[in-house]
């Protein structure tokens, strides 16, 4: 069954009434200030609509990794004092996730009131394998909500995780969908439905092995896929190149050549970039140099050195693919972006993909960092996604835990804060 919007939880009336959001602040952060407040500007929509009608606002996040205990590195208050700037309006910020500070504040919100519980995952139920843990947790935050709440789940970047605010909770309140969350599952169904023709794929970062499943379900899909990233020199020892010290994969070889054999026999194109930058060592200011992809080895630093960007005549190539497509996904920067030096290839892409006529979609994680690191402006693009690893599972046609569980509870109408 399709899950309720928040358009329904809007029309039922929330005035009075706690909602709780499961928001997306896994921000980047600066020497404790928030360094790319992307996400926090996505979540804003959401929870000002709600706290417009009335309702109190009990916001449910993570920052990071931390072991399931308070980690001050990882605290939310960078992010509750830039959405409070963002949103115009006091974000409160409880010291802790279900606790005496949580029940406290979480009771004292008067209508229109926001409020932030700390990290989700200072819990160690909220990540655990036990599923009563979870659903032990997920009763806390549900209990907050006094009786008479409703949940949202706006956080696209953690669908993917069986966790108690994404997936427990939802059986523990009337849960919907927020407006994010379902925007992002109407652009990837685009994708991998009926797209518009040519559908060029572009897929770059580090690691050919995070994107296997991603590949080997396009292939079905797409007309082209780019390869760039670290991951590109797989693909080229696949062939027969030497790499150098480039990254290599050498398990994955295999599986690679099948890839490309698969493609030789009618599958979608795979394009292959044609030259790399080569460095001397992975640093802004290493010395490096231009050279054709059968040769990679034998320039001035030889079997030492390592391609940190696609070359120029294969961002012209990737460029071309893209600015003639009608569809386009990217996830994965083209080099390290980070160094000024070996950022051409991903600028490239970027740009091209905002001069192509059809929709663009930019995969979240690194990528969504590059476009915003390298002067880009979000409306440039038909769709940046807010969760990179929730996008590439989707695309590899799993099942997201979290909309599951949405769906599940608009099945069984919803369930009250006892269950």
């Amino acid at each position: 069954m399709t899950a309720k919007t928040l358009d329904d939880l809007l029309q039922e009336g929330v005035a009075g009434r706690h909602v709780l959001v499961r928001s997306d602040l896994n921000v980047p952060l600066d020497d404790g200030t928030v360094a790319d407040d992307g996400r926090i500007r996505a979540s804003l929509p959401v929870i000002t609509a709600l706290a417009d009608a009335g309702a109190r606002v009990i916001v449910m996040a993570h920052l990071g990794r931390p072991k399931g205990q308070p980690d001050p590195q990882y605290s939310l208050r960078p992010a509750a004092e830039r959405m409070a700037e963002l949103a115009g309006r006091e974000v409160r910020l409880a010291a802790d996730v279900t606790g005496e500070s949580a029940r406290e504040q979480a009771a004292a919100l008067a209508d229109g009131g926001i409020l932030l519980l700390e990290n989700v995952r200072f819990d160690p139920r909220e990540t655990s394998k036990d599923d009563a843990e979870r659903a032990a947790l997920a009763a806390e935050m549900a209990a907050l909500t006094a009786g008479r709440g409703a949940y949202v789940d706006d956080a696209f970047g953690a669908v993917h995780r069986k966790h108690a605010s994404v997936y427990d909770v939802a059986a523990k309140l009337p849960s919907y969908q927020g407006t994010l969350v379902a925007r992002e599952l109407d652009v990837l169904s685009r994708l991998t439905g009926d797209p518009e023709r040519p559908y060029v794929v572009v897929l770059g970062g580090s690691k050919v092995s995070d994107k296997l499943a991603v590949i080997d379900n396009l292939m079905d899909r797409a007309d082209t896929l780019l390869i760039g990233g670290g991951m590109l020199f797989t693909f080229l020892k696949a062939q027969g190149h030497e790499v150098g010290a480039s990254l290599l994969e050498e398990d994955q070889v295999p599986v690679v050549t099948e890839y490309l054999r698969r493609a030789e026999d009618g599958g979608c194109r795979i394009v292959l970039p044609t030259d790399i930058v080569m460095a001397s060592g992975f640093s802004a200011d290493a010395d490096h140099e231009v050279l054709p992809v059968d040769a990679l080895a034998s320039g001035a630093h030889g079997e030492k050195a390592m391609g940190l960007d696609i070359g120029p005549d294969t961002r012209e190539a990737f460029g071309a693919e893209i600015r003639g497509a009608r569809t386009v996904f990217w996830n994965g920067p083209m080099g390290v972006f980070e160094f000024e030096a070996f950022a051409q290839g991903t600028r490239t892409v970027a740009q091209a993909l905002t001069e192509a006529e059809g929709l663009t979609v930019v995969g979240g994680g690194d990528s969504a960092a590059a476009v915003r690191t390298l002067g880009f402006d979000d409306s440039q693009f038909g769709h940046i996604s807010t969760g990179g690893g929730a996008s590439l599972e989707y695309l590899e046609g799993k099942t997201l835990p979290g909309v599951a569980a949405l769906e599940a509870s608009a099945a069984t109408g919803g369930a009250g804060a006892g269950a």
